[in-house]
């Protein structure tokens, strides 16, 4: 979990502990990648992430029903998580349950991310043992990859690794690596990748592309966690203990006050502490703006298409209004600066449907945030 100032660097891990990142977004620039001279690939937009199907043992399909609804609802890409641990070249039965369901989704008019998901193993094995840990996720898109290559190339994208756990030498070691293992297989893929370790919109400035000219770079945005996360329940951080924060903020809005003296009162130095951090710069809708227009012109500079497939906001204990205030305020900047999206997620903390088994419960409310101005599919 990485938290720095204000808006710039305030993405979140949801597997590491608190710590604090300083540094400004895309402050350096380097030179140009050797992307090849090929048509730019089409960048898929307008998704949901569907974590819980093909990263867990136990993983639970969505209702057809749930997906087609959300397909009439105008959602187009689907992002799915796959944990590695699970497959082996000898697992025929998962990867055929992998290859079936990205089918599924193709038929009903979807693309679809293949995102290696780590697990937490594979996690702290890339922290303890870079060897053995990339080796493990080597072996895994091996296996995968001979699943992805029987999948159309013009909707389905595989992922080399979310959040890779790592610093940025190593993870350029392991990037190129793994897509060579998907190159392999996959001649005619547009590969993803984000930038090491958090995937956060501020790292992505000092990542050169990969020598590949299809393939496209995607980022997550939190930011600001104090808003984003609070009463985020998975760890000790401080973001546990932060609550009832609006979007748009100052530092001189009452219920901001009224949060960092409850706070402190009650000795909780390090969220108040925080939220004062976080909140150096203004919530404004022009603070995120800026920050995708950085993106945009890292994109440019690369000549290298970019997505957001992360960003959202948990519904624990903020205020609805406040919730699809900030989900606009991203998407809007994504798009206007020719980025794609995908939205974390469908029915979990972030979600915006009560369960992927029935179509009762869609919040009307976050989907317009999502999708006002696109009509459905």
């Amino acid at each position: 979990m990485i938290v720095g100032r204000g808006l710039r660097s305030t993405m979140i891990s949801r597997r590491s502990a608190l710590k604090l990142a300083g540094g400004s977004i895309l402050a350096a620039l380097p030179a140009a990648g050797g992307t090849s001279a090929t048509a730019k690939p089409r960048v898929p937009s307008r998704g949901i992430n569907l974590p819980g199907w093909f990263d867990k043992s136990d993983g639970v399909a969505p209702s057809e029903a749930v997906l087609e609804k959300l397909r009439q609802s105008g959602f187009e890409t689907i992002r799915l998580p796959v944990n590695g641990d699970l497959l082996s070249a000898g697992d025929t039965p998962t990867l055929r349950r992998i290859e079936a369901g990205v089918t599924d989704l193709n038929r009903l008019g979807f693309s679809v991310l293949v995102d290696m998901h780590p697990s937490a193993s594979l996690h702290s094995a890339l922290r303890q043992d870079f060897e053995a840990g990339s080796q493990r996720a080597a072996e895994a898109w091996m296996a995968l990859s001979s699943v992805v290559a029987n999948l159309p190339s013009d909707k389905v994208y595989p992922e080399l690794l979310n959040e890779p756990p790592m610093g940025s030498d190593a993870w350029l070691q392991l990037r190129d690596r793994l897509a060579e293992v998907v190159r392999s297989k996959c001649p005619s893929h547009t590969l993803i990748w984000g930038p090491s370790p958090s995937q956060g919109i501020w790292e992505i400035g000092e990542t050169p592309p990969l020598a590949d000219g299809n393939q496209i770079a995607a980022i997550h945005f939190y930011a600001p966690t104090a808003f984003t996360h609070q009463c985020e329940t998975w760890d000790a951080s401080p973001l546990a203990r932060i609550s009832n924060l609006p979007f748009p903020a100052t530092i001189e809005t009452p219920l901001v006050q009224e949060g960092i003296d409850k706070l402190r009162a009650d000795g909780d130095e390090q969220a108040a502490s925080l939220i004062e951090e976080q909140l150096t710069t203004p919530w404004t809708e022009a603070a995120i703006a800026s920050e995708f227009v950085r993106l945009r012109r890292w994109s440019e500079t690369h000549d290298c298409p970019v997505m957001m497939n992360e960003f959202g906001v948990l519904n624990f204990c903020v205020d609805a209004e406040s919730r699809r205030f900030w989900v606009r305020a991203v998407r809007q900047a994504a798009e206007a600066n020719q980025v794609g999206w995908a939205y974390w997620e469908l029915d979990q903390g972030f979600g915006i449907i009560k369960s992927r088994a029935s179509i009762e419960g869609f919040d009307g409310a976050m989907i317009a945030a999502l999708l006002d101005g696109h009509g459905g599919g």
